[in-house]
């Protein structure tokens, strides 16, 4: 079953339970996802699904933060409610030892294929490298942090 299968059934199943915040989250969800498809005319695998999931959370968080700084508890709960939901349709993320893992062996491939050592200049190959390699599987702000360290060092 699809991830798209996966939140289409959850919906139903948050119907039966009369399960607001959750029907409402993934109503949400499902929404962006047709957005997607309508604007660019294609069918979304679950890479896809993945990103508009990370994109709708990384929102959540601006949201959360934002209503903290204003004092409106009432507001960022409901975004944390939303988030929790969210977050149970990423993949298990990679802690950062992980993701530094990663970023070295791309950057050893990277070095190899142009045939020199990699230098400051080539943040953007190797990060596009990254992105496409750990998308949805880290925060890409952790991965542009572990990017710059294997540049440096």
């Amino acid at each position: 079953m699809s991830l798209k299968e996966q939140i289409t059934e959850d919906m139903k199943t948050a119907m039966r339970a009369k399960d607001s915040v959750r029907l409402g989250t993934v109503r949400l969800l499902l929404a962006a996802l047709k957005q997607k498809e309508v604007d660019e005319r294609v069918v979304l695998d679950d890479a896809a699904v993945v990103a508009i999931v990370d994109k709708l959370i990384k929102q959540r968080k601006d949201s959360i933060e934002a209503f903290t700084k204003a004092e409106r508890a009432d507001l960022a709960d409901v975004e944390k409610a939303e988030l929790t939901v969210l977050s149970a349709y990423l993949p298990q993320r990679l802690d950062a030892e992980q993701v530094n893992a990663e970023v070295r062996t791309l950057a050893a491939a990277l070095a190899a294929e142009l045939g020199r050592a990699l230098g400051a200049g080539d943040m953007g190959k190797l990060m596009g490298a990254a992105k496409t390699h750990l998308a949805g599987k880290a925060e890409m702000g952790q991965v542009s942090a572990a990017v710059k360290a294997a540049l440096a060092g």
